[in-house]
């Protein structure tokens, strides 16, 4: 059975069709890319995997669970960095860690989730006052506080310098060397074809493609995964 499966999902607002018959399965293990530009329907289906918006019809199980049904359930067992989630500035970084792993029954140690992701030199700083790499360390980190099976990362290099992304991109890599699955959210065509195993491509609601980087680029016949998106999408 796939770690996450997704069959016909569904989700409007009002008039406008944000997730429409969407479908695609993740497997145990591997980093899985949700690729498409912005406003194509990534995030409200991954925060529908959440069990935080409720779609209008369709099917999804996460863990064997739904996310619906089964929230309190799932939380335990999934950890997320959202694009929109932000910490007040005033909070330093140990309390940040401390607070979210009372939520769960069995926190990981957060000393050692420190060492492991580099951030022992900021424990005691305000979040507001690390760069933009050490943030996405420590979202990193509170995803990662419950010992989830299943991480969801959101959007997780956007606004980061080139030297940060790629240090971000080894903490995706040595998160899912763990035994971590990871549902990557991400506009970045090198970002998906770094990281990703398989991938679904995103378009105006719809996933117009799904495979491995490599299936992606000889559907469309082309050498890059960007050139390959812009064929599969139908922007050519």
């Amino acid at each position: 059975m796939p770690i996450i499966e997704v069959t016909n999902l569904r989700k409007t607002y009002g008039e406008h069709v944000a997730v429409d018959d969407v479908s695609f399965h993740v497997e145990q293990g591997e980093i899985f890319g949700i690729l498409g530009t912005n406003g194509a329907g990534k995030t409200t289906t991954v925060e529908c995997l959440q069990g935080l918006r409720t779609p209008d019809s369709g099917a999804m199980s996460v863990l064997g669970l739904d996310p619906g049904k089964d929230h309190a359930a799932l939380r335990q067992r999934l950890g997320s960095q959202l694009q929109e989630s932000r910490l007040p500035d005033k909070i330093k970084v140990h309390e940040a860690l401390d607070l979210y792993a009372s939520f769960y029954a069995n926190p990981a140690d957060t000393g050692d989730l420190l060492a492991k992701l580099g951030l022992t030199g900021q424990r005691d700083k305000y979040f507001g006052k690390l760069s933009g790499g050490q943030k996405q360390r420590v979202s990193i980190a509170l995803a990662l506080v419950g010992r989830p099976e299943v991480a969801v990362l959101d959007e997780l290099t956007t606004g980061l310098d080139p030297h940060a992304r790629r240090d971000t991109w080894k903490l995706v890599e040595a998160v899912r060397d763990t035994g971590v699955t990871v549902l990557l959210v991400t506009h970045f065509m090198d970002e998906a074809e770094r990281l990703c195993d398989r991938l679904a491509i995103f378009d105006a609601g719809r996933v117009v493609a799904t495979g491995t980087p490599d299936e992606l680029r000889d559907r469309a016949g082309k050498s890059t995964l960007d050139e390959a998106f812009v064929t599969l999408t139908g922007r050519d």
